[in-house]
């Protein structure tokens, strides 16, 4: 197992990291359409993430203005909604909501906890102020300060988001770790100069052979023994 040593600060994504992000959304799609099957479910999903990813690209790409996730996933449940034939406003209200309703991974908390004893701790999110207020809420995620992307007005992997994990770190990014489920937001942390750690999560997006991060664990336990030695 790799051994990581001289950083002062622990940052992690949160969404797929340490919530599980399609599953919470299912479970408000299936609240919503009590009557779908999976494979509509899994049609809806894949409309709402895509909408999503898409809406993100276009801000990071200078082609939309700002909008924060619960503008957008306000968006995205009106495209489902319609796709699967519903139009009661408290029903589409409640599912734009379901990001801020996210089960935890299993070892999310205690992971959490047994970093935050020996490191500080930030988590670093695409997920609006109030929606990651929601979200922590509800999985019983506690950080020692929990950042959102919208302070910064843009969306991971722009290198202001990362900046601002490393603004309020206070200390040289090659002291400071970034943990995330997706390699994408590890190689936007490598080029801020951040040390970064992947950790396996089955929504994730995985290395690939080119990728050189600073380890590469199956759980949050591997990365707490890595960092700790226990």
């Amino acid at each position: 197992m790799a051994v990581i040593r001289d950083v002062e600060v622990v940052v992690l994504d949160v969404l797929g990291t340490l919530v599980d992000e399609p599953s919470g959304l299912r479970a408000g799609i299936r609240e919503s359409v009590p009557t779908s099957d999976e494979a509509q479910v899994d049609e809806l999903l894949a409309l709402w993430q895509q909408y999503g990813e898409r809406q993100q690209q276009r801000i990071d790409q200078g082609n939309r203005a700002y909008a924060n996730t619960s503008v957008i996933d306000a968006e995205a449940a009106q495209l489902v909604a319609a796709r699967a034939g519903f139009t009661d406003p408290p029903t589409v209200a409640r599912l734009a909501t379901s990001g801020q309703r996210l089960p935890p991974w299993g070892d999310s908390l205690a992971g959490l906890e047994r970093l935050s004893r020996r490191f500080p701790v930030l988590g670093l999110s695409n997920a609006a102020h109030t929606a990651l207020l929601r979200l922590n809420t509800h999985a019983g995620l506690r950080w020692h300060q929990a950042l959102s992307a919208e302070t910064v007005q843009a969306y991971k992997p722009a290198p202001e988001v990362y900046q601002l994990a490393l603004d309020t770190a206070g200390c040289a990014p090659d002291r400071v770790l970034m943990v995330a489920a997706h390699a994408w937001d590890l190689r936007g942390a490598q080029a801020k100069g951040m040390r970064t750690a992947y950790v396996h999560r089955p929504v994730g997006d995985p290395p690939t052979g080119r990728d050189d991060f600073d380890g590469r664990f199956d759980g949050l336990d591997e990365l707490v023994v890595a960092l700790t030695g226990r």
